[in-house]
Formats: structure tokens, sequence, C-alpha cells
């Protein structure tokens, strides 16, 4: 009988120097190598080991498959608990959850320098992993998104934190419309440190090899590894950077419904001039698509994401995951989150049947109890993390 590949593969390389490098690569490429609770597990536990090892210098997370690094989290593993929790918190949601942002927040405070590889598509959970990285790789195939409201989730993973503190209205924007991002538009946003060419990974692998790893700031010789990568032959425009100041005035409102009254009402007269036929066709097909996402998406998860961002901006990161366990799980016991993975991925009739049809039919306490915490605070399940060092 064939054994099975393991969900994901730990590799300790021995560098010229003596030294470690600790690899971690997602394996579930025909999944696109979408999370799910053993690899989260198994991907925390490792870097748990191999925090304290004096000879491990440098950690590379990366993936199987040449499609994506990570297209999200395993919603349909959560769409099952869902449906047998009977409007109930899934005690399966409560456990991935608290492995995942405990898995998050490793990576965001990890002594060692962790370089996270997000070629291809990099969605949801993947957005987690990549954005706690100390060195954050894209490249011209990567596609980065937060697709959360055309399911009836919300951007989770750290997006309360990383939401608010991108240039100007963006992350408002991106967690409204799930509006796909290059590999310019996420070193514009502040998601990624690095646009390089996807085939540069292996070359990245033999020159941290290389590397004379005896000093103390091993931080510095991977940002020095990674600046001489090849760039991409033919990178990438940022359609995010070019279009910052309508986002930001279309963003521009006290309230979600007037904010979501901007964006659909946007026109083509709002976008830049541009006297390249096909650039400005391109800019319109990114507005219509926006448009398309916000208007089919749920009007309570449009209502989460702008809470968010204004709660957000405000909080540590710890908060933050701390208040996302809350809304994840409430999101498990709501039935919108469940009716949004039914019809994207169960019955695949891409025809959810939203609680309410328009955002301003969303009731104040309805979006308030997303926020209401189901524990006391002691038995919170991320009472554990401790505040940024």
């Amino acid at each position: 009988m064939q054994q099975s590949s393991p969900v994901v593969i730990a590799e300790e390389r021995k560098t010229k120097s003596g030294h470690v490098l600790g690899i971690l690569t997602l394996n579930k490429p025909k999944a696109l190598n979408a999370l799910d609770l053993p690899m989260a597990s198994i991907l925390l536990d490792t870097l748990e080991q191999w925090k304290s090892r004096q000879d491990i210098t440098c950690i590379v997370l990366a993936s199987a498959g040449d499609k994506a690094f990570c297209a999200g989290g395993d919603i349909v593993s959560m769409y099952h608990a869902m449906c047998e929790s009977q409007g109930e918190i899934p005690a399966f949601l409560t456990s991935f959850f608290k492995t995942e942002y405990t898995l998050d927040y490793c990576i965001h405070y990890y002594p060692k320098p962790i370089v996270v590889w997000g070629s291809g598509i990099v969605m949801g959970g993947g957005m987690g992993l990549l954005c706690g990285a100390s060195h954050k790789v894209v490249t011209e195939t990567s596609r980065l998104a937060m697709p959360e409201i055309s399911i009836g989730l919300y951007p989770d993973v750290g997006g309360s934190y990383f939401l608010p503190r991108m240039p100007g209205k963006t992350g408002l924007f991106l967690g409204l419309t799930a509006t796909q991002m290059n590999g310019a538009d996420a070193v514009h946003a502040g998601l990624a440190d690095y646009l390089v060419a996807a085939n540069q990974l292996d070359i990245l692998m033999q020159k941290l090899n290389d590397v004379e790893w005896g000093g103390v700031n091993h931080h510095d010789s991977v940002s020095q590894v990674l600046a001489n990568l090849d760039a991409p032959l033919s990178p990438p425009n940022s359609l995010i950077a070019l279009h910052q100041n309508a986002i930001n005035t279309w963003c521009d409102g006290k309230t979600v419904a007037a904010v979501v009254d901007n964006i659909l009402n946007a026109q083509e007269s709002d976008l830049p001039v541009s006297e390249d036929p096909e650039a400005h066709a391109m800019a319109i097909k990114w507005l219509n698509k926006a448009q398309k996402n916000l208007k089919n998406g749920s009007p309570i998860t449009a209502h989460l994401v702008f809470e968010q961002c204004v709660r957000g901006a405000m909080m540590t990161l710890a908060e933050c995951f701390k208040m996302e366990a809350v809304m994840s799980c409430r999101c498990g016991e709501s039935g919108e989150f469940q009716e949004g993975v039914r019809a994207l991925l169960i019955d695949k009739d891409l025809s959810p049947k939203w609680k309410y049809n328009h955002v301003e039919e969303v009731p104040h306490d309805v979006v308030q109890g997303f926020f209401s915490s189901p524990w006391a605070e002691d038995e919170h399940p991320l009472a554990h993390l401790g505040e940024e060092k």
C-alpha cells in the first residue's frame, strides 16, 4: 500500500558554513495548498521546535506546484462542521482558528528570519502566512486577495491589523471588493518586500546555502540575498498605485453604506486618464470586477470589513487576533458563512442567499453580535497571546 505524501515537508538543509536552513513546503498542490488543521499544526510545531535551535539561521516557507502558494483555508471542512453544529459555534472552527492564529502570530514575532515565497495564488489563509514573514516575496505570477466577502466570512488572519495600515483607504477597498493584486500591487500595499522572477527560488536556496552565517544579524544577510535576485523580465504594473487617489475618494465615507454606494456608483471618468487604449480598457475591467464582487458579496461581511478596519487601526496585533477569533467563531454559527461556502464550493450554483439584500438592511445589533465574545476572558482560545515584544 502506497504511503501518502506529507501535507507539509519539513527539511533541515546544512549550509556551506555548517549552519542549517529550515525549509517548510506546503504539499497539497492539487488543493492549491489550502491550509487545513494538520498543516497548520505541523507548521506551528516545527517552528516552535526550530525557534531555540542555535544552528538554524533562517526559515524558508514555500509550496509544491507552480499554481499557488496557498489559496486559503480548508473551508470545505469548516462547512461540514457548520452543518453539523446546527447554529452553534462548531468546536472544529474554534480549534482551527486557535491553531491558525497562533501560527500566524508566531511567524510575526519569530526571532529568526522567515522568507515566504508567495508565488502564484496567495489568498485568505495564505495571506496570513505571508504577512507575518520578515521577508515577504512575490513574483510576476502572484495573485493575492482577501476574497471573503464572496463567502460570507471577512478578511481574517490579521486583516484587522494589516488592512487599515495599507496606503490610504487601500485596505478597506480590497476587503470590500475582493480585488486581486499582482506582485507590484502587493509591494505598493506593503504586503510584500520583494518582487522577483518566479524562476529564482532555486537560486535563492543556493545563495542562502552559500552565505557565511557566522554573523549575528541574519536578517541583513537574507535581505542582501533577496535584493540581488533577478527581477521579472516583464514586471507587472500596480493598478492599486495608479488608482490610489480614486480608491481614497470612493472609500472616504463615515458609514459602510456610504462607501459601498460610492464604489458601486464609480464611473469610468473617476479613473486616471490614459493615452494607452489597452491600459484604459484594463482599468475599466478592474473597476467593473471590483463592483461586481462587492454587489454580489455578503452585506453582513461588508459591515464586518468596515468595522474591523475602524477597530483594528487602534489595536495591537495580539488584540486583532483575539478579536478575529471571536468574529470567526461567530461567523461559524451565523449561517452566512455556511451559505457562502455552499454556493461557491458545495453546490457551486454561485447564487448565495444572503440574509440581507443590501448593507442598509443589516441591523446594528446584528453587526455588534459578531464582536461579542462567547468566552470569558480567561477562557478565550487566544488568551495565551502576549503583547508585542
